[in-house]
């Protein structure tokens, strides 16, 4: 990949990286001021249940900035846009789509079949 590509999909990791971080401290800031004492127990249920959901949205957050992270580190080795299953380059469009692949659009499908016939059979 060369040098103007590599800048381009680092600047699209950072910012993503920089939205998850801001995401997290309103997070953490929001649940520090839900420590009111409901009298009502279905606002206190309604309260935990949006909490929990609050929780799984931020645990795939957490799981998608591990995965930028390591598309960063591809960057700087050199082996990012490269499928690590044929080899060939990933095209920009399906890096613009998600930054964070490591399958071009081919070995996906292929992967995708293999489950959907895995699950069938």
């Amino acid at each position: 990949m060369d040098q103007a590509r590599a800048t381009k999909f680092k600047a699209l990791l950072d910012g993503m990286l920089q939205e998850l971080e801001e995401g997290v401290s309103t997070t953490v800031e929001g649940m520090r001021g839900d420590a009111v004492a409901f009298p009502d127990p279905t606002d206190r249920a309604a309260l935990e249940s949006e909490r929990n959901l609050t929780l799984r949205i931020r645990d795939r957050e957490r799981k998608l900035q591990l995965k930028i992270e390591e598309a960063l580190a591809r960057i700087e080795e050199g082996t990012f846009g490269i499928c690590e299953v044929c080899e060939e380059d990933i095209s920009d469009s399906r890096l613009s789509a998600r930054p964070v692949t490591t399958l071009c659009i081919n070995c996906k499908e292929d992967q995708e079949d293999q489950e959907e016939k895995h699950h069938l059979g």
